[in-house]
């Protein structure tokens, strides 16, 4: 609403629908009365760096909705142009008497891998250190090469030494994803590394594997995405080992 407007806030206890009190849930509504936004542009709102306005990084909506997924909620927006937009977070109320942890059976494949994320960007190592550990992993980041290296060093010294290492493949400034792969992996052959960038026609990007790079994905990727990747690196493929 460029020139200003009415935002109006909505909080709710909403009941179980089920037997379990544990279904209850909070819900939070924001509506404005603004333009809307466009049918064709809803189902990407939520992707990373996808944004209509000049200047933005495109990180909010994507930042919020891994959080809130993080904390066993759920994120939605309805929208019609000329009416306004309704964002909807669904979030599981607190019990008094909470149950007793279930065996977290559904994260063990992936819950003992240890990431580091390097890229200069500060709200996309936010967002991917909060969406990676809402999957499982223990996450770290790093601003550049150089401090992604030294935090490798110092984990393998200290016996817990990252399984995989998410590399930008240009920093504004510092040393970028290229050189660092290739000091990491003659520090930890052993070390899985994805090579990420906006410039798709990078000879790195083209030929990963020849730059000692083991995945690639191209900018912009979506939080599916990017979780594919790593799964494809780090959790047993029954099937592969098979054969």
């Amino acid at each position: 609403m460029p020139e200003g407007g009415i935002i109006e806030v909505l909080v709710e206890n909403v009941p179980a629908g089920g037997a379990s009190p544990a279904d209850a849930r909070v819900r939070i509504s924001i509506r404005d009365y603004g333009c809307g936004i466009p049918k064709e542009i809803l189902p990407r709102i939520f992707d990373p760096y996808f944004t209509t306005k000049p200047g933005k990084s495109g990180l909010g909506l994507a930042t919020a909705y891994a959080i809130i997924a993080k904390h066993g909620g759920h994120l939605s927006v309805e929208s019609k142009l000329g009416y306004g937009t309704l964002l909807t977070i669904d979030l599981p109320a607190s019990q008094q008497t909470p149950a007793p942890d279930a065996p977290s059976v559904a994260r063990v494949q992936i819950g003992t891998a240890r990431i580091l994320v390097m890229d200069d960007e500060d709200a996309l190592r936010k967002l991917l250190k909060t969406a990676l550990a809402g999957f499982g992993y223990d996450v770290q980041t790093a601003r550049d090469g150089a401090e992604a290296i030294a935090l490798c060093e110092t984990a393998k010294s200290s016996s817990r030494r990252f399984d995989a290492v998410l590399l930008d493949l240009t920093v504004s400034s510092g040393m970028g994803g290229a050189e660092a792969a290739v000091r990491l992996k003659e520090l930890d052959p052993s070390l899985k590394l994805i090579v990420s960038s906006g410039y798709s026609d990078a000879p790195v990007m083209a030929d990963f594997r020849r730059y000692g790079f083991d995945e690639v994905i191209p900018k912009p990727w979506t939080l599916a995405e990017i979780s594919e990747v790593f799964r494809r690196l780090l959790v047993p493929d029954p099937q592969r080992k098979a054969n």
